[in-house]
């Protein structure tokens, strides 16, 4: 529970049990067991290798509230690149949005263009992503210091696109004095229109530091990003990075408008089941869904196997999950996904069973 926060117990009519009622909280129903979920939004980070449409499946069977994001598609690679490879999804997706790289306001209008018409909810421009790659490319955290191009860039989108465009950004960068320069990057940014802010509460080192340790190493400073919702009232921030738990979101961002949860969704997916009102099903039924949907993609000729290594953490801290990784990791890679999935569920309750 989330100390501070008065709670009833009440009994629901509708599911004759007693239940903990709060005004600014909902309930989920998870394996039994009632814990809070805010309403406020919630979201599931974009991840380069992470999250492609397979990911986004599984994740959706896990929740259908929680916004998901794709990889991040580079501008040019959305206007002269495969498209459907890159940008194809399937209905069940949705609510769905696009990550685009880039720091070319014509470029950037046309990929959000493509994207729209694609049907995602929302159009995403990264300005968090440290690696040397996309720096020599200027688009992602190195733009913190361009506050203008971004602002430029996003008048663009904006202009073309018929969902909202959101920016996804950093504390700041090397030795910027973020307390000053990310104010004003917010309110540079702002002037697009753009109402959507999701910080990453870090900063990014641009040299010296490795995109894995820009994950880690810089120290976290979720009060900065609090302050940015007190200073722009009018604006949604959401908060991004190192939060491990759904109820530590909520904790963390209580006075914010969202939370994006990356790493730890992905590694320890069923903590996305928290995320809806209501969720019933059990760990089997996703894998039963999911058999399916490889079944689908098999009869659409659509390449899946990756599907496989985005379930491993689905048994994550339960008994068996040891049993699952291991014939997951060595059966899936020259396996039919659809079987190996079905062995691997077999394989675990013979072992329970033992």
């Amino acid at each position: 529970m989330v100390a501070g926060i008065a709670l009833k117990l009440l009994r629901d009519k509708e599911w004759g049990k007693w239940r903990l009622f709060t005004p600014a909280y909902r309930l989920a129903a998870v394996e039994r067991v009632w814990i809070k979920v805010s309403v406020m939004k919630i979201s599931v980070a974009p991840m380069m290798d992470w999250t492609d449409r397979h990911c986004r499946m599984f994740h959706r069977a896990l929740s259908k509230e929680v916004l998901l994001y794709t990889e991040m598609v580079v501008a040019d690679a959305a206007i002269h690149g495969p498209k459907e490879r890159l940008l194809g999804f399937s209905e069940e997706e949705h609510p769905v949005a696009l990550q685009l790289g880039g720091s070319d306001p014509a470029k950037l209008a046309e990929a959000t263009r493509i994207g729209a018409g694609f049907g995602y909810d929302e159009i995403n421009l990264n300005i968090g992503c440290p690696s040397d790659r996309v720096q020599s490319g200027r688009f992602g955290a190195c733009l913190m210091s361009e506050a203008k191009l971004v602002r430029d860039c996003m008048s663009a989108m904006a202009e073309v696109s018929p969902v909202p465009v959101t920016v996804k950004c950093r504390l700041g960068i090397d030795d910027q004095a973020v307390e000053q320069t990310l104010p004003h990057f917010i309110e540079t940014v702002a002037q697009s229109g753009c109402e959507v802010f999701i910080i990453h509460a870090r900063k990014a080192w641009l040299q010296g530091l490795s995109p894995k340790d820009n994950r880690t190493i810089p120290p976290l400073d979720y009060d900065l990003v609090r302050r940015m919702k007190v200073e722009f009232p009018h604006l949604e921030i959401h908060l991004n990075g190192g939060l491990k738990t759904v109820e530590e979101g909520q904790r963390e961002a209580e006075t914010l408008d969202g939370v994006m949860f990356g790493r730890a969704a992905y590694q320890d997916p069923w903590m996305l089941s928290e995320i809806d009102a209501v969720f019933d099903r059990t760990r089997e039924d996703v894998v039963e869904e999911m058999i399916r949907y490889a079944e689908r993609c098999e009869t659409e000729e659509l390449r899946h196997n990756a599907l496989l290594r985005h379930m491993l953490g689905l048994f994550a801290g339960q008994p068996g999950a040891r049993v699952w990784r291991r014939y997951i990791s060595t059966h899936g890679p020259q396996g039919r996904p659809a079987e190996v999935l079905g062995d691997a569920l077999a394989l675990m309750k013979e072992r329970a069973f033992a």
